[in-house]
């Protein structure tokens, strides 16, 4: 009996590493994204108001090692212009891309002034390879508005493919801007590469005014 349980315990401990190197939930990496993104905010809250661009370059850090920027970029791009552009256009793009993903959530943070943000329990049967992530933001009023992330696994991990905010979907948002502006500059794909900011802008402004 001491031989049977010094051989189970001497096989529990070589599995241990095994269990520490499991790679990790979609929502298990949510809610260690949005852990660390909530400590940063109590932080450094009073100072990012003050600094909108110290603010969306912690979110970059924060946020940028999990999100999908090469296959959401190239979802708002869709495969009609994607496979035209050049491996530099679509540098550029993805660049530009990712610096307004950050200012468009992280006007919407500041705008529900941060109070509470919380991960819900999955729900259902997850998809292996592609699933949501439900959120709730409470504001100081304690109105709750609804987010989402939808999330996609990628070798170990799982990676942020899209962004649902109160309802607004950012990634079909910016890929019908992104339409919108190939329309307005005559399908010159680096015109709407370089006005790429001031579309995300007046997209955020029209979505503040309705």
């Amino acid at each position: 009996m001491i031989k049977m349980l010094r051989n189970s315990l001497f096989a529990l401990l070589a599995a241990l590493p095994l269990f520490a190197l499991a790679a990790p939930t979609a929502h298990e990496v949510v809610q260690r994204t949005t852990d660390t993104l909530l400590a940063d905010l109590k932080a450094n809250k009073e100072a990012y108001r003050d600094n909108p661009d110290a603010f969306y370059a912690a979110l970059n850090n924060i946020l940028g090692p999990v999100v999908d920027v090469d296959g959401i970029s190239r979802g708002v791009m869709t495969v009609r212009y994607s496979r035209q552009a050049t491996p530099e256009q679509m540098a550029r793009f993805q660049e530009s891309f990712k610096r307004s993903l950050m200012q468009f959530y992280g006007n919407a943070l500041l705008e529900y002034n941060n109070q509470d943000i919380r991960v819900l329990p999955a729900s259902g049967r997850q998809s292996p390879q592609r699933t949501a992530v439900n959120m709730e933001i409470e504001d100081g009023k304690g109105t709750v508005y609804p987010l989402s992330y939808t999330m996609v696994s990628q070798g170990d991990t799982w990676m942020l493919r899209n962004v649902i905010i109160n309802g607004i979907n950012v990634g079909k948002l910016f890929r019908d801007q992104f339409a919108q502006s190939m329309q307005n500059h005559g399908n010159d794909l680096n015109k709407v590469i370089d006005s790429w900011a001031d579309t995300v802008a007046k997209a955020r402004q029209g979505q503040g005014e309705s």
